[in-house]
């Protein structure tokens, strides 16, 4: 037996090594539960009827002479073989070869051999699995592979000369990989052979992600000729149309919204949404880890937050009707988190940490372009405060001199023509009005343009006679201003300076019965002119008050008022809560942006009543 010391398994089974303990009995390499089964094939050196008698106590014991024994070992499973190896090398090679052939079909990648003409001469079960223009398709790479490396340099090496290809399915459902490397014989490379990997998932999570990039580039793309004849509200509209497109098209979420964070408050702001409800847009949260929901918990982290199960979920707060799970990711700017987006489903368990990866690439861009916007913004208030005050620095001393120059005249006799003297004191006052008017336009949003020309009309406006406008402005001269230009044409105005107020005025006027009031008065906070407070026909306010925003007055009327229009203003088109997107969609009748003229807003005026009658 000094020579029978290697063996092979059975089919499925690895073969194994058997060797004799120091008492001379053979041992097995690998045991499994119960008794282990051996195979002992006699020889010249191997007596089977003796091995038997001395194993048979603790194996089960199969003997063969070896003329069956291709037949048992695919029949049966052994644990070993014992067996004299010069009888049975023959036999052992081809319990090697077939258990080779056992271990590559087992494999889940496909594997072929392929001769020099790009014929495949052998598959794996996952090869020929592939479709028959698949397997041409992978067969042409490894054709293309043995061109090379049978014209090329002699072969170092199977890896050294391995080549990788990118194989595709004929309707492109499915992507692979290629690793071709030759077989290296004493004949030299005669065929090539291949492993195939089906890279489907990691071909498209790239597709994605270059659709993804592509997406976020379109976003932050800003025609400079056509951004520069938008206002903010255009701007953020188009904005909005491409995320939400992009957000459908490319992510496909139908129902998200984002918010942004308020410095100063810690408020979370609705900026945009699609397909949420009411209630879900108006309940109020905070960027705080505890009791703001998911989004108060990712906006105070940083971190996104996948929730499976809505109903099981302790942080879930409302959301789109049977919303059964959530994605939320922060909106970055650097280290930076200024806002999160939100993505509500109906499914359970419907995002994974693949949508994780691509809603955060997403809203990376999300964040940057509204970044942009908000640059934009703040740029146009700095230029447009820079040009005003350069203006009316250049235009101070040519205006003293034409006013030193009348002086002059007037002191010279030349004002003893009456007619002559007319047109001095016209030059004068027209002297004093430019000086009004370059310090109306460097005074910026503080004030309204052509007031004094629209305060020269106090002719009653059928339009306007008798209706009923609240305007809210934090800016005494832009109440004044708006107050007398519409008293001076019939209507009668409350003014209120501060959001809580007007809110407050709005929610007492809601269910009071319509009364009489003279047209051509003037109210202030809680002063209904000794009769019964009637409801309002306009609402005028500024987007930035400073206890609220512009959105919660629109969103106040509308509670109060369902009907009532409302015009929003703002200085040089600044918007940092973004109330213009959000009431645009919920029906805003126009915005006007300081310094505006007086007969703009005369005329927008006119087209929000109109549209209410």
């Amino acid at each position: 037996m000094d020579n029978a010391r290697r063996g092979a398994g059975g089919v499925g089974v690895p073969y194994t090594l058997a060797a004799e303990d120091p008492r001379g009995a053979p041992r097995t390499t690998r045991m499994s539960e119960g008794r282990p089964k051996l195979l002992v094939l006699s020889g010249a050196n191997v007596q089977a009827q003796q091995v038997q008698g001395l194993l048979a106590g603790r194996f089960d014991v199969v003997v063969s002479d070896g003329s069956d024994a291709l037949a048992l070992l695919r029949s049966q499973t052994f644990h070993a073989v014992i067996a004299d190896t010069g009888d049975y090398l023959p036999l052992e090679r081809h319990l090697v070869g077939h258990q080779s052939n056992v271990l590559l079909n087992a494999l889940g990648e496909g594997v072929c051999l392929v001769d020099g003409d790009g014929r495949v001469v052998w598959g794996n079960p996952r090869f020929q699995g592939y479709d028959p223009q698949t397997q041409a398709r992978i067969g042409a790479a490894c054709r293309q592979a043995a061109k090379m490396l049978f014209d090329g340099p002699p072969v170092e090496s199977r890896h050294a000369n391995a080549r990788r290809y990118e194989v595709a399915s004929a309707d492109e459902s499915k992507f692979y990989e290629v690793m071709v490397s030759p077989v290296i014989s004493d004949a030299g490379v005669r065929h090539v052979a291949a492993v195939v990997w089906d890279a489907t998932s990691i071909r498209r999570t790239q597709r994605k992600m270059a659709a993804i990039e592509s997406a976020g580039a379109e976003l932050v793309k800003l025609d400079a000729d056509l951004i520069r004849r938008m206002n903010t509200g255009e701007r953020l509209r188009v904005l909005e149309q491409k995320i939400v497109k992009s957000a459908h098209d490319l992510m496909h979420f139908d129902h998200f919204a984002i918010r942004l964070v308020d410095e100063r408050t810690g408020k979370l702001e609705l900026v945009m949404s699609q397909g949420l409800p009411p209630e879900a847009m108006e309940v109020e949260l905070f960027a705080r880890r505890e009791g703001n929901g998911i989004s108060g918990y990712v906006a105070a982290t940083g971190k996104s937050y996948i929730c499976n199960d809505t109903g099981r979920d302790p942080r879930y707060v409302v959301g789109i009707v049977a919303a059964r799970s959530s994605l939320t990711v922060p909106l970055r700017l650097s280290d930076k988190v200024i806002g999160v987006f939100n993505v509500e489903s109906t499914i359970l368990n419907a995002f994974g940490e693949e949508d994780r990866q691509f809603a955060e690439m997403f809203a990376n861009y999300v964040a940057l372009a509204l970044h942009i916007l908000d640059l934009l913004v703040v740029e146009r208030t700095t230029t447009g405060q820079t040009v005003s005050g350069t203006m009316e620095g250049e235009l101070t001393e040519p205006l003293e001199d034409i006013a030193s120059e009348l002086v002059r005249i007037k002191q010279e006799g030349g004002a003893a023509d009456p007619n002559f003297a007319r047109h001095l004191e016209r030059i004068s006052a027209d002297v004093e009005s430019i000086r009004r008017r370059v310090k109306d336009v460097a005074s910026g949003p503080r004030n309204i343009l052509g007031a004094e020309r629209a305060l020269s009309d106090v002719t009653v406006d059928p339009a306007m006679a008798g209706k009923r406008v609240l305007v809210v402005d934090d800016e005494p001269r832009i109440r004044q201003v708006i107050r007398d230009v519409l008293r001076a044409r019939g209507a009668e105005v409350v003014i209120c300076e501060r959001g809580v107020e007007a809110i407050e005025v709005l929610t007492h006027t809601a269910a009071a019965p319509s009364g009489a009031s003279g047209p051509g008065t003037e109210r202030t906070v809680g002063d209904t002119g000794g009769g019964v407070a009637r409801h309002f026909d306009l609402l005028i306010s500024d987007i930035k008050l400073p206890d609220k925003t512009g959105y919660e007055i629109f969103a106040a009327a509308r509670r109060t008022h369902a009907s009532l229009p409302v015009i929003l203003m703002t200085g040089f088109g600044y918007d940092p809560h973004h109330s213009i997107v959000r009431a645009s969609q919920e029906g805003l009748s126009c915005v006007l942006f300081k310094p505006f003229q007086a007969e703009r807003l005369i005329e927008e005026v006119h087209k929000a009543l109109a549209g209410r009658s």
